[in-house]
């Protein structure tokens, strides 16, 4: 994987990595603070009473869909420039195609900010609240994002075997417009009812299962070789994960509607595969402690690698702790619960804002030349912020959600609910703000590292 300068100059656009990942950086510090505004709100000190377009309602959409939108899919388009060129040989399909995909991606966004907090105008799909008049135009971008990179994955399948990167991402580019187009337009337009929310699911758990999932994995089982310049532990673990992922993974939608309407056998498929995708999810988890075994020194001094495997230990933690929480008697208790926002943010910022994190600190300074991040002491600091900052944030409001579930089982007055998470939200924020505080430092050695005259060429962009 060490080609010269001349043949990666040749592969990659540089260009192309360094504004995705700009964008995907921005846009992550602003839905950020978007949630901490909204948690605000929790805590009776919100900022902006009595201004519509910046109601908490509002707020918190962009939250979301600026986290899904805004930074993850530009981050991971970033880094698949990066990553895809260089384990198949070949170039994506045209850097022109890719630029105007990265403005259309940006404008989507921005559509999508203008069209809630302005005119207040929302989907009623969760996770998919951008408009529905959106929806066709980012299936259009998802299937130019198909032909972007599955030219250079097919030229490469033709040569030989896939390497198992190559797998998570080919069937991610394959599913994730199906994923798209099914769970936002069939249930506006063609199902109705309990089968609408059934249909629905497949949208709200399949954007995580068949789109971030995949494409997560896939950029890992490409960097953590490349940074620890050893092969991966056992290529037969890395296809059973895979095929645990797309064999399991399109049902657990459905356990977000379970004492629902929505059938029992429905309910029950859903609970049976969230369970047995916790299988596939601690083959890849032994998978990759075995690939460091003998190497685990690297973790003390190698920041992007720490970011990767404390993501991993989350996805495990966080995979674990749903085989339990999709159960019927545990969603007697946690059921709207703090227990499911917490659990939302370790694997959203705990295992992939922490993987994308760590993967672009290993890239950006090889975008311009330069063997390491501006400042060590700024990169070490995030990591121990973003870190605790999240799973302080997990545990905080697991335990919160135990509080409140039981108190709802105890038929106690509702407000004494309330009353009893206070303090649980009042730590929640504080926790936001030591995420916010690394969020901005990490932008800061970003901008160092792009700026600083001093640093090593070429030769580094290797990998």
């Amino acid at each position: 994987m060490a080609e010269n300068n001349t043949q990666l100059q040749n592969l990659v656009n540089y260009g192309l990595v360094k504004a995705h990942v700009a964008m995907g950086l921005i846009f992550f510090i602003i839905v950020a603070l978007m949630g901490f505004l909204y948690s605000l709100q929790l805590d009776g000190i919100y900022p902006f009473p009595g201004i519509e377009f910046l109601s908490p309602g509002r707020v918190r959409m962009i939250h979301t869909a600026g986290a899904a939108y805004g930074f993850l899919v530009n981050m991971f388009t970033g880094l698949l420039y990066w990553a895809v060129p260089r384990f198949t040989g070949y170039r994506v399909l045209s850097d022109a195609l890719g630029w105007f995909m990265f403005i259309a991606l940006q404008a989507a966004v921005l559509i999508t900010v203008v069209a809630i907090l302005f005119l207040g105008m929302a989907d009623n799909v969760e996770w998919g609240e951008t408009p529905w008049w959106l929806d066709p135009i980012i299936v259009f971008w998802l299937l130019l994002h198909l032909l972007q990179f599955g030219a250079p994955l097919f030229k490469a399948s033709q040569r030989g075997p896939l390497y198992v990167t190559g797998w998570y991402l080919a069937a991610m580019l394959i599913w994730t417009p199906l994923v798209v187009f099914m769970g936002n337009l069939i249930p506006r337009f063609w199902a109705v009812g309990s089968g609408a929310g059934a249909v629905q699911s497949t949208f709200i758990h399949d954007l995580i299962g068949l789109y971030v999932t995949p494409v997560a994995w896939g950029l890992m089982y490409y960097f953590v070789p490349v940074i620890m310049k050893k092969p991966m532990w056992s290529h037969g673990l890395s296809l059973l994960g895979f095929w645990g992922l797309a064999f399991f993974y399109p049902m657990n939608g459905v356990h977000h509607f379970l004492w629902s309407p929505i059938p029992m056998f429905a309910q029950y498929s859903a609970v049976f595969a969230t369970v047995a995708v916790e299988f596939a999810v601690t083959s890849v988890l032994i998978n990759f402690m075995m690939t460091l075994r003998g190497s685990a020194e690297q973790l003390k001094y190698n920041v992007p690698l720490r970011y990767m495997y404390t993501g991993a230990i989350f996805y495990w933690i966080t995979c674990f702790q749903c085989a339990f929480h999709v159960t019927l008697t545990f969603q007697k208790v946690i059921h709207f619960t703090d227990w499911v926002t917490g659990h939302a943010h370790l694997i959203m910022f705990g295992t992939f804002g922490l993987w994308v994190l760590g993967m672009a600190e290993y890239v950006w300074p090889r975008l311009f030349g330069k063997e390491t991040m501006y400042s060590k002491g700024l990169s070490e600091g995030v990591y121990w912020l973003l870190m605790i900052g999240v799973f302080a944030m997990f545990v905080d409001l697991t335990a919160s959600g135990l509080v409140v579930g039981f108190d709802w089982i105890g038929l106690n007055p509702w407000i004494d609910s309330v009353n009893f998470s206070k303090p649980f939200w009042y730590f929640r924020s504080v926790t936001g703000i030591m995420m916010l505080t690394g969020l901005f430092m990490y932008a800061v050695n970003f901008y160092k590292t792009a700026t600083a005259k001093s640093g090593l060429t070429a030769e580094l962009r290797e990998a």
